[in-house]
């Protein structure tokens, strides 16, 4: 005969065999708010490719000559050495999972130093161009909207270089490496893929299309 399910007293444990309710995971809040916040910073990056292309329709003359004054192989290495420390900071996010305090550290530092490596390039162009060339941010359309577009990124590559040195002074004040320093290496990871992939468009659109 089938058995006949009855009500449990109230304030009694459930059954063995009956089903408990498991509450669903929720996804962690500052991942969900950063990522929030990189969606505001792309559209930021898409107006910057609007302008770039809206002034270069307009004055092509300039882009016809102008953009061989860049140095493109010297942007090239700044170029690889940028998407390099995408990976070395993904190897932080993994020790950072693991628990790795000493090995989190060690690739902080080394993606810190490549990133540094890209602004000093950076500034070794932006002085050369001036210097040896006379292309300023004022000398006209095509000095403006260069110097705007890469200015603009440099100031986010600078931001993560300090968000860098927050979290690894964070690994040096606590005893304890806990979910929360993981999650903040996860974060700043992502914000850094971030900037390197706009680097991506940046780089094709300036220095390689013509």
């Amino acid at each position: 005969m089938p058995t006949v399910a009855t009500a449990a007293a109230p304030g009694a444990p459930p059954r063995p065999n009956q089903p408990s309710h498991v509450p669903a995971a929720r996804p962690d809040t500052t991942a969900v708010g950063t990522i929030v916040w990189l969606s505001s910073e792309l559209m930021f990056f898409a107006a910057l490719f609007a302008m770039y292309f809206t002034v270069r329709s307009v004055n092509p003359d300039l882009w016809a000559t102008e953009p061989k004054l860049l140095n493109v192989p010297f942007s090239a290495v700044n170029t690889f050495v940028l998407l390099s420390s995408s990976v070395t900071c993904q190897m932080g996010v993994f020790a950072a999972e693991k628990g790795d305090v000493v090995r989190l550290r060690l690739w902080i530092i080394i993606t810190f130093l490549m990133g540094a490596f890209f602004i000093g390039g950076q500034i070794f162009e932006y002085s050369s161009l001036v210097h040896d060339d006379g292309l300023s941010l004022s000398s006209n359309a095509y000095g403006s909207v260069f110097y705007l577009t890469t200015g603009f990124h440099g100031l986010h590559v600078t931001g993560g270089l300090i968000a860098f040195l927050l979290l690894l002074g964070r690994t040096f004040s606590t005893k304890r490496f806990t979910h929360g320093h993981a999650t903040s290496a996860i974060v700043v990871s992502y914000y850094w893929h971030f900037v390197d992939v706009v680097w991506i468009g940046l780089f094709a659109t300036i220095y390689l299309i013509k």
